[in-house]
């Protein structure tokens, strides 16, 4: 009779067996009102120091983790497009 264990935690990623196959996290969807706030503070400002990031996630009801990343993502996209024209 085998019972399952359940997942191992391993750098931040659910890890679904000892083969390293990884279960990830699902695609955060974020709501019009947080994008209207990350894209209002990005406007402001590039980057976050992390007080900032701190009150701005407990502000949207967001991780720290979700406002870095978005905000990495954003910045990317951005420097694309200034690449680009």
């Amino acid at each position: 009779q085998e019972h399952e264990k359940p997942p191992a935690i391993a750098n931040g990623e659910l890890r679904l067996n000892g083969k390293g196959k990884k279960l990830r996290k699902p695609r955060t969807i974020y709501s019009s009102l947080q994008l209207q706030a990350l894209n209002q503070r990005f406007q402001q400002t590039q980057y976050l120091a992390l007080p900032e990031r701190a009150e701005l996630a407990a502000q949207l009801g967001l991780t720290q983790t979700q406002v870095k990343i978005w905000f990495q993502n954003k910045r990317s996209k951005y420097k694309k497009i200034m690449k680009q024209g």
